[in-house]
């Protein structure tokens, strides 16, 4: 009965995601957005609402003993992605995959989409509790697409793959980061801010999770799900985001002496689906920018299936 009611419960978690995402879909097949558009719902929910979010959740939920304490849980992430990135070479090695799809294949390979898909899905399933440990592995994931991962994808691209520190540094520190480090400053410095600030940061900040999947809606349309395939290129992918990551999270997690929900959390992160940027930054450096997007499509599409079988699996006594 308790693996039946989990199972009942992550599906409804996931049902309340998929809504939102066919709104946005059938919205942006009745020709309600153009291209504009859609780059402003990416630009509200990435530079105004998500980081007013983080900071109304971080001050209204949270101590500064259990900010400090998921801290450390960043190596977790971390490795797992390090270790992806090994293990990419050899899927691609094993697949023979194409040499003008193999930096973007190992980026898709080891980045997940924590903030459209992961944010949502885990405040779904777990509530606000599942905050920290969702922005933890997001400080491990931007900061590796932005380094790595941009880099990979460059070198599929048409010019000379390069290490732009300036830029990378002002992507790491985007907007949901510098507000995350803002609510974390507030809180360890107990500083209060005033009633009506935190209304105007939750009120805005409860666009985040119905724009990000109207968002994400947006793009499965304007993809195309006639464009899904599952070729080599394809599965290779579906390999790494949905049983490589988070069999390889969940080995790591499973000794650990850390807490429950954070075990939770990192192993349904690690199988989120391949980020929105990669699509943006392989059209801006000359990869092929409809390979990255069809995968995005895809891997959305199927973790609305993997997303509830591995919630039964991450509240089963297994890994407690």
């Amino acid at each position: 009965m308790q693996i039946l009611e989990t199972f009942v419960q992550s599906i409804q978690g996931v049902m309340t995601i998929i809504v939102m995402i066919a709104v946005g879909y059938l919205l942006a097949r009745w020709g309600w957005f153009n291209e504009g558009a859609t780059k402003l719902i990416a630009r509200l929910v990435t530079q105004i609402a998500l980081p007013a979010y983080m900071i109304a959740t971080i001050t209204k939920q949270f101590t500064a003993h259990k900010l400090l304490s998921t801290l450390p849980g960043l190596r977790f992430p971390v490795l797992n992605m390090a270790i992806l990135f090994g293990i990419s070479f050899g899927v691609m090695r094993a697949l023979n995959i194409k040499k003008s799809h193999r930096g973007l294949f190992a980026s898709m390979f080891l980045n997940s989409n924590t903030v459209f898909i992961g944010l949502p899905v885990n405040q779904a399933l777990f509530g606000n509790s599942a905050l920290p440990y969702v922005l933890v592995y997001y400080m491990a994931n931007t900061t590796i697409f932005w380094t790595l991962g941009v880099y990979l994808i460059q070198r599929d691209g048409t010019g000379t793959a390069k290490f732009d520190l300036k830029q990378t540094l002002t992507k790491i520190f985007s907007p949901p980061l510098l507000g995350f480090m803002i609510g974390v400053l507030l809180v360890l410095g107990n500083i209060h801010v005033p009633n009506f600030l935190m209304d105007d940061f939750s009120y805005i900040g409860g666009l985040t999770i119905p724009l990000s999947m109207i968002f994400i809606g947006i793009s499965m349309a304007n993809a195309g799900l006639s464009s899904m395939r599952f070729d080599r290129d394809s599965l290779g992918i579906l390999l790494g985001r949905f049983i490589l990551a988070p069999v390889l999270m969940t080995l790591m997690l499973i000794p650990m002496s850390i807490p429950l929900e954070m075990k939770q959390v990192f192993i349904l992160q690690s199988a989120m689906p391949v980020m929105t940027n990669a699509p943006v930054v392989s059209k801006l450096y000359g990869a092929d920018a409809d390979y990255a997007a069809v995968m995005v499509t895809e891997t959305t599409l199927l973790s609305l299936i993997v997303i509830p079988i591995l919630m039964v699996i991450v509240q089963s006594n297994f890994i407690r």
